[in-house]
């Protein structure tokens, strides 16, 4: 998902002269995200990354970290990643309060319901993440969000724990901005890769959506299997 998304805002121009070519994967999804990707969009997308929604931070931040890599861009890169930062924190405190409020039995029971399911939760990766947070404390709220399986869920067992709000929220801060900083590098170094991504856009088109049709495939396995 992470390496996918880098490329998905490939361009490659026609010469005038040469008919006009069917439009490719990329040429579409970066017509979208330089239509629609603001900061404000940045910011609510990366609030539902960081709530326990399974959505990846990897097709918001490099997408966005690449056009703003641009000359001509209307985006900042600087003010991508502050802006995903400050979207993570959202998501993290709505995490947080959910399960302030609710308490740890409501949580489990939500977390192996059908919507929690549909969400790709599971008590047994509730309780992952809540055995991480005791283990390791309040810097596990740092550290948590740098770890791909517990980056999204890390929040709840603090809720659960009643952390301090506002250690809560400097140690989330502090793992969003890391995380969304190498996010960002990464959408910007796929820009110095422009030429090699034009040349190959067809190919890439293709292999985005091989990968999307197995995940589509896998997650209808599972619900058979299941």
């Amino acid at each position: 998902m992470l390496t996918a998304s880098l490329f998905w805002c490939g361009v490659s121009f026609a010469q005038e002269e040469a008919p006009a070519e069917k439009e490719s994967v990329f040429h579409k999804v970066e017509g979208w995200y330089e239509e629609n990707m603001n900061y404000a969009t940045i910011a609510t997308l990366m609030a539902v990354e960081s709530s326990f929604i399974p959505f990846p931070s990897e097709v918001v931040i490099p997408p966005a970290a690449y056009i703003a890599s641009k000359p001509d861009s209307h985006l900042n890169i600087f003010l991508v990643v502050l802006f995903g930062t400050l979207g993570a924190l959202v998501g993290a405190l709505f995490n947080y309060f959910l399960s302030l409020s609710l308490g740890r039995l409501i949580v489990y029971r939500f977390a192996d319901s059908r919507i929690g399911r549909l969400c790709l939760l599971s008590s047994e990766k509730v309780k992952r993440a809540e055995d991480y947070f005791n283990e390791h404390g309040k810097v596990s709220t740092f550290v948590g969000r740098l770890i791909p399986a517990i980056r999204q869920l890390i929040s709840i067992p603090a809720g659960l724990a009643k952390m301090n709000i506002l250690s809560f929220c400097v140690y989330t801060l502090m793992g969003a901005l890391v995380w969304n900083s190498v996010l960002a590098l990464l959408g910007y170094l796929a820009q110095g890769q422009q030429d090699l991504i034009d040349r190959y856009s067809h190919e890439l088109s293709v292999v985005i959506l091989g990968v999307l049709a197995l995940a589509l495939l896998y997650f209808v396995w599972k619900k058979i299997r299941k």
